[in-house]
């Protein structure tokens, strides 16, 4: 994380020089793609991550689409442009992972890294002691980029946004950082004294969850105010909503980090925030997630100030995950 967390601020120096617009939604995909593939995969070129990513979030575009449209059967077998583009990017992605999992298993066990890809093709089965197929190789790989990928770089993104839109925060924000790390890169050791630079994150995706709505099934019958629900039935929550509901949070559209303190976390009822979603099916992913977020904060603020353009106004949507549909150009500045 961290290495691959500086990865953006060699080009952030080049276009602050320029004083060039940078599309941030897009930089903050491209870190947190290498990321995670770089934890997944460890061996990917840069080109090879660039066409990965490239081609998960084509699938990712027609996903959303298919689950906020029409509850129509998808018919891929028809020649739409859609189809032949979503088709055309599934199979690069099944091909690569398909690619990887052959050369891995090319080499002595002894000589795998240690990565989430080694991990998962060591597995067996507590019951049978059977491994993975390589089905499900493939498919818990393409699960866990997804997962891993889209959700933190739309959380950063928004945390741009909100540090720019309040500009108080991000004044405490950088003297935690320059206290602390003073011009260096954080280590593992920084994170316990970064607490600031995580609830900052942690405010960003109570206001601004990048997984808006998520559902769950009735294991029994049971009666919410004015419905009654069947067992087995697929209940919608909704963290977006819960997060800015105002018998939980005080002021609860003002973006505030301070929330999110000790005390206030001990106080707080537990299901008032869950932007991992709640219970056993909770998001296996969530504190790798917030390492990364702190991490890729804590490199990046301390040695730029974004600014919004003059003029821009955020359009919000939601298409399976939150996200500012018309992107978010902003003016870089070294600090």
């Amino acid at each position: 994380m961290i290495h691959e967390g500086a990865r953006p601020v060699e080009r952030w120096q080049e276009l602050a020089s320029k004083g060039a617009e940078a599309e941030i939604s897009e930089e903050m995909t491209l870190a947190s793609a290498h990321i995670i593939l770089g934890a997944m995969f460890s061996s990917e070129t840069i080109e090879s991550i660039h066409r990965m990513k490239d081609a998960v979030e084509t699938m990712l575009s027609f996903f959303n689409e298919k689950m906020t449209g029409p509850p129509l059967p998808a018919l891929l077998w028809l020649p739409a442009r859609k189809n032949r583009k979503y088709l055309a990017a599934r199979d690069l992605v099944h091909r690569s992972i398909r690619a990887l999992i052959a050369k891995r298993r090319a080499k002595d066990e002894a000589e795998w890294p240690d990565d989430l890809l080694s991990r998962l093709m060591k597995a067996r089965d507590e019951e049978t002691g059977q491994a993975m197929s390589e089905s499900l190789l493939r498919d818990e790989s393409i699960t866990t980029y997804i997962a891993g990928h889209e959700t933190t770089a739309r959380t950063m993104t928004f945390a741009w946004y909100a540090l720019a839109t309040n500009p108080e925060v991000a004044e405490r924000l950088h003297e935690e950082l320059d206290r602390v790390l003073a011009g260096r890169t954080p280590t593992a050791e920084d994170i316990a004294q970064l607490p600031y630079t995580l609830q900052v994150i942690k405010e960003t995706m109570r206001l601004y969850p990048a997984v808006p709505f998520y559902a769950r099934d009735a294991i029994a019958a049971d009666k919410l105010p004015g419905f009654d629900v069947p067992a087995g039935a697929a209940v919608m929550l909704s963290p977006y909503y819960t997060h800015r509901h105002a018998e939980f949070w005080d002021n609860p559209e003002v973006f505030d980090p301070d929330r999110f303190t000790r005390e206030g976390d001990a106080e707080r009822h537990r299901f008032a925030y869950h932007p991992f979603a709640a219970g056993p099916r909770v998001c296996i992913g969530n504190n790798f997630a917030l390492l990364e977020s702190q991490l890729l904060l804590a490199i990046l603020a301390q040695r730029f100030t974004l600014r919004l353009c003059a003029g821009f106004e955020p359009r919000w949507e939601h298409q399976g995950s939150l996200t500012i549909a018309n992107g978010l150009p902003m003016l870089i500045t070294r600090r």
